[in-house]
């Protein structure tokens, strides 16, 4: 076993900046070496996948260099159940293992990584069987914190994106609800949900209906634009998050994963309430419609990266 996870290029560069690309193959990587570490120690086999959670790459350069500073980052890892990792002793185990493998992976940019808490509940999940967080500060504050959501069910990475994006909407729904009105003041905090508008978008667009992608996509421009310029004007960012609001687009957001999971039976709006075999569960329709375009969108990453290593 490597003596700590690494991934094939630099995760950050000179300015700070992070490729997402590396920073996700960091993140799978991490993911195999603690697959590998606790299944050792607990003599049977537990699976690992893992990966970002949020998005960021979806608005990345073309070799998966970020455009902006990251200063959150976000991991999504997922858990098999009825195994080991249902006695708590075995989950410590895991957190150890993992928050260590945290450290040891980011300690060459520099970063000074300390788990500072673990266990929170994930907002939204499972009520029999809830996703929980750990939280990490870098103390050189070259990140603000480190984040990673455990979910439960073996999955891959990109099926617990989109299963978690149902979880997200139920999340953000009071934020943008229709009758309630713009409920948020913080025009930082407002900044964060915007931004996660932009990524809910753009990971749904491939199955949102086109008289949805007409009405969404100009809204979306603006608010890209925006972000890509700095958006540090509190008044400006306030009118943004009225334009979403008085737009719905949380709503066509909802629309576009509510008839999939409905055909199963399944009621997006009571995602906590789900059998806990659906936890990290996505119908084929949107597996199909979703997936690959995740998955070119890396592997473009991949070969810009490797024509820019050729010289190309």
């Amino acid at each position: 076993m490597a003596e700590f996870p690494t991934s094939s290029g630099p995760v950050f560069n000179e300015d700070h900046l992070i490729n997402l690309y590396f920073l996700n193959e960091l993140y799978q990587n991490i993911a195999a070496h603690v697959s590998q570490k606790i299944s050792r120690d607990l003599n049977t086999e537990i699976p690992l996948t893992a990966g970002i959670w949020g998005g960021t790459y979806l608005i990345a350069r073309p070799n998966g260099l970020s455009k902006r500073r990251i200063w959150r980052l976000y991991s999504m890892v997922n858990l098999p159940q009825n195994s080991p990792l249902d006695k708590q002793d075995n989950l410590e185990r895991l957190i150890y293992e993992y928050s260590k493998a945290f450290e040891q992976a980011f300690e060459p940019y520099g970063l000074n990584l300390d788990l500072n808490n673990w266990g929170g509940v994930l907002p939204y999940s499972s009520e029999k069987k809830p996703s929980f967080t750990m939280h990490m500060t870098d103390s050189t504050e070259t990140v603000r914190w480190l984040r990673a959501f455990f979910i439960w069910n073996q999955a891959s990475w990109e099926e617990s994106i989109i299963f978690d994006l149902v979880r997200i909407l139920k999340e953000y729904m009071p934020y943008f609800d229709k009758d309630r009105g713009p409920s948020v003041e913080d025009p930082q905090e407002v900044k964060y949900l915007l931004q996660d508008i932009i990524i809910i978008y753009q990971t749904l667009k491939s199955a949102c209906h086109e008289d949805f992608i007409e009405h969404a996509e100009p809204i979306i421009e603006e608010l890209t634009s925006h972000f890509m310029l700095g958006l540090h004007d509190p008044r400006h960012i306030m009118d943004l998050y009225r334009t979403v609001w008085e737009n719905l687009l949380i709503y066509g957001y909802e629309q576009t994963l509510e008839g999939p999971y409905a055909e199963a039976g399944l009621n997006i709006r009571q995602i906590d309430q789900w059998p806990i075999e659906k936890i990290n569960w996505v119908p084929d329709a949107l597996k199909e419609t979703l997936i690959p375009p995740i998955q070119d969108l890396f592997k473009g990453f991949a070969s810009n990266l490797a024509l820019e290593s050729s010289g190309k």
